[in-house]
């Protein structure tokens, strides 16, 4: 038996209630396994990637892999550009609101100040976000104060030394946006695992594993027979839902218990 938790999104709220489904069914010593993106969009990126570490510190049997959401803060923070991902429309930027990168920044230095003539304040910009107007010289800024932070940077040297997948229990496949069909695992492009869609949300034919994966926000995780989609939405306002496998079987849960996830 093990659990999986999708998307986070930075929400301390969802994961904790997410945690408690799990540790009511299984106790807290079961198996779980993280599907990626723990930053962005939500307030509490800081508190969800401690809490993770700290378990694992702990020894708990905790496994997680990057998301691209993930990917796109550490290179940020690094480089001080927003990435462009072919996978990306052009138009959108980690630190444009509809990705969120702004709230994963400010939950780590909403009390630190920026000097920088273009500054107004982490409030107006956790509000108005970082277009792709932001001057380099704003974005140079920014990111330098946030590779300053012993936190980040501690947060940062943990996300990025993730696996972009692993190979779970009875032949499941764990692994955040998905793979491209027909490509041994070996030869994954890194792109695919972070980002894909095209090719693979489509695609019905037979897989080597069962895969497990997240990213295209759904309303509700579905099993598709041949794999699992466990992102329910849980970065654009809806809930977190936690998943067990026991006996050959998938379920979700929720305050009511086990409920049947099948193709």
């Amino acid at each position: 038996m093990f659990y999986v938790l999708g998307d986070i999104h930075g929400f301390q709220d969802k994961f904790d209630r997410g945690l408690d489904l799990i540790n009511v069914d299984g106790g807290k010593d079961a198996p779980l396994y993280f599907l990626g993106d723990f930053s962005d969009r939500g307030p509490d990126c800081k508190s969800v990637i401690q809490n993770i570490m700290d378990a694992q510190a702990a020894g708990r049997p905790w496994h997680a892999i990057l998301g691209n959401h993930d990917q796109m803060f550490y290179e940020f923070v690094k480089t001080g550009r927003n990435r462009f991902d072919p996978e990306l429309r052009a138009d959108l930027s980690w630190t444009n609101n509809r990705l969120g990168g702004m709230t994963t920044l400010y939950s780590y230095l909403k009390d630190t100040p920026i000097d920088h003539p273009e500054w107004v304040s982490w409030d107006h910009v956790l509000e108005h976000g970082l277009g792709n107007d932001a001057s380099d010289d704003l974005l140079d800024a920014v990111s330098k104060i946030a590779r300053e932070d012993a936190t980040i940077n501690t947060h940062l040297d943990w996300l990025i030394n993730l696996p972009l997948y692993i190979e779970g229990p009875e032949n499941h496949l764990f692994v955040h946006a998905g793979i491209r069909p027909g490509v041994a695992l070996s030869d994954q492009a890194r792109d695919d695992l972070l980002w894909i869609r095209d090719g693979w949300l489509e695609y019905e034919g037979p897989l080597d594993h069962m895969v497990v994966h997240g990213h295209t926000a759904l309303d509700f995780p579905v099993h598709h027979g041949n794999r699992i989609n466990l992102d329910g939405g849980a970065g654009r306002g809806r809930t977190l839902v936690p998943a067990v496998f026991e006996n050959g079987k998938w379920f979700t849960l929720d305050e009511a218990g086990r409920s049947p996830l099948e193709p």
